[in-house]
């Protein structure tokens, strides 16, 4: 399976897999952070109460039923300017793009995830390997959510 691709690209592009699960399920919009090391990922939202079990549940089935779909995982680049254009406020995080950056890595997962990442990232979500959800930490007096995964063969 994703035994050619590295680890740690398996486990970034993992991210946005469960950025866009954490998005369909939870609503939550923007990132705060992101954690990568080895099979292990941290995505970090912002987000307003801690999820109930039923949720988290969901988030792991949806982000490895788009593994399973084999969907590409595409990178686009563009100017800036265009990329906003077609893209809007939906491509950024709450960690910003330095202004004098005039060209973007635009990664799209069709009807999943839109991002601006400068990362490597794998050619399609089947490549990632399953992803399961660990600790969950809502950090409720700065409204951020964070959610650890792991890449398991």
């Amino acid at each position: 399976m994703g035994e050619s691709v590295d680890l740690e690209v398996r486990a970034h592009t993992a991210l946005h897999v469960v950025k866009g699960a954490v998005r369909k399920v939870l609503g939550a919009k923007w990132t705060a952070s992101t954690y990568v090391k080895g099979g292990h990922g941290r995505l970090t939202v912002q987000f307003d109460r801690k999820p109930t079990e039923d949720e988290l549940r969901e988030i792991e089935r949806l982000s490895n039923l788009k593994v399973e779909e084999n969907v590409p995982v595409k990178v686009v680049e563009m100017d800036r300017d265009e990329a906003e254009r077609v893209f809007g406020d939906e491509m950024y995080d709450l960690f910003p793009i330095p202004s004098h950056v005039r060209r973007l890595s635009i990664v799209v997962i069709e009807d999943w995830n839109i991002n601006a990442c400068n990362k490597k990232h794998t050619r399609t979500t089947g490549e990632i390997g399953r992803i399961q959800l660990r600790k969950v930490r809502f950090r409720r007096s700065k409204r951020l959510l964070e959610i650890s995964f792991d890449i398991v063969e």
